[in-house]
């Protein structure tokens, strides 16, 4: 078999992420110069899309919706683990840490990723064609985590300000986690079938019976699958972590510009994101918007249903207030967000308007952040 195959050992895609945890440990904890910097960032892009061709082989190998599933959940468990790190170890006031990590992710999720999604499909199909009652379920989730986690702090009263207090937090904790997991077990065995490829030319359809009866490549084997999601797991290691380490310069270059120190969080949770969003862009560029969808409100429904009850564990070895309840410019753009969001989804198709409306609300949310 030839070296430039992917099944090679010696292919980029299996490399990439040895190389880029090599570099991580040789750079973590430094503060990188320029060229250092853009070496970094090409060692980190190597890393995000080798981690992409792994997610979607063993996607491929234990099928929808689980390799959606999976993707969203080990960035979004190694991104809390960078959360709570940099709570602990981090310089300067933290407290709203956490607050802006997540609804940065949900808006990087809801109006990024699945805007994106839809106007790839709609663009190459003339219209986005996917499962009202699976994106319908996951958007119904996310908005009720998003309310329990980051609006409600904003209106109780035990605590002032933006926080809950201890009983508040245990509540919302156990509630996010509980709701995540009836999630997942609705996802992938009651309804697994709301949650699938629907057939672009029949309207009524849920699902595609048989995914690999497309003229697609033969599942890959279960040693293939095994060494992908070993290499699929230590890229996403490497991914979350040479963006910590591009932290530095990525603060250097936000005070130079004058932007807000907060910015940098946003710049953070993109590069962490990009596994997700190239997959879901690379499924809608197949048809397959629902698998964009499952990844988009996934990663949504992951970043809050896991980091708040890590987040509640942290706090009682953590020092100082944690301030999870959102600014009020924030709790219009969320609502904004859903409003919008529920209209597209109603229907089970979108045509490339709803992509541009959900881009158009991503990209105010980034142009607030910079200037506040």
């Amino acid at each position: 078999m030839s070296s430039a195959s992917p099944t090679s050992r010696y292919h980029w895609t299996n490399l990439a992420p040895l190389v880029a945890v090599v570099v991580l440990a040789v750079s973590w904890g430094h503060h990188p110069g320029t060229v250092a910097a853009v070496g970094i960032g090409i060692f980190l892009i190597g890393a995000v899309l080798s981690a992409v061709h792994h997610a979607e082989v063993v996607a491929h190998r234990i099928g929808e919706p689980f390799g959606s599933l999976l993707l969203a959940a080990a960035v979004t468990v190694i991104e809390v683990a960078l959360i709570v790190t940099l709570m602990i170890s981090g310089s300067g006031d933290t407290s709203a840490l956490a607050r802006d990590t997540v609804f940065a992710a949900v808006m990087i999720t809801v109006n990024g990723i699945a805007g994106l999604s839809l106007l790839i499909g709609a663009v190459k199909y003339r219209m986005a064609v996917f499962n009202p009652e699976g994106a319908g379920s996951a958007l119904t989730t996310v908005v009720a985590l998003a309310t329990l986690t980051l609006v409600l702090p904003r209106f109780t009263t035990s605590t002032p300000g933006p926080e809950f207090s201890s009983a508040q937090l245990t509540f919302a904790a156990v509630a996010s986690l509980g709701l995540y997991g009836i999630f997942v077990f609705t996802q992938t065995v009651k309804h697994r079938d709301f949650f699938l490829p629907v057939d672009p030319h029949e309207a009524g359809a849920v699902g595609l019976p048989d995914e690999d009866g497309d003229g697609h490549a033969d599942p890959p084997s279960d040693r293939a699958a095994l060494v992908s999601l070993f290499l699929l797991l230590l890229g996403l290691v490497a991914v979350v972590g040479l963006a910590k380490v591009e932290s530095y310069p990525i603060e250097d270059a936000v005070d130079a510009v004058g932007f807000p120190h907060s910015f940098v969080g946003v710049v953070i949770a993109l590069l962490v994101l990009l596994p997700e969003s190239i997959a879901a862009g690379r499924a809608a560029a197949r048809n397959h918007v629902q698998i964009s969808l499952n990844l988009a409100y996934g990663s949504a429904m992951a970043s809050i249903g896991l980091t708040i009850p890590a987040i509640a564990i942290a706090s009682i070895w953590l020092d100082g207030p944690l301030h999870l309840g959102l600014e009020p410019t924030q709790m219009v753009l969320l609502l904004v967000s859903v409003i919008v969001a529920v209209l597209t989804v109603v229907p089970g198709r979108a045509k490339s308007l709803h992509g541009f409306v959900h881009l158009s609300l991503l990209a105010a949310f980034v142009f607030l952040a910079i200037n506040p």
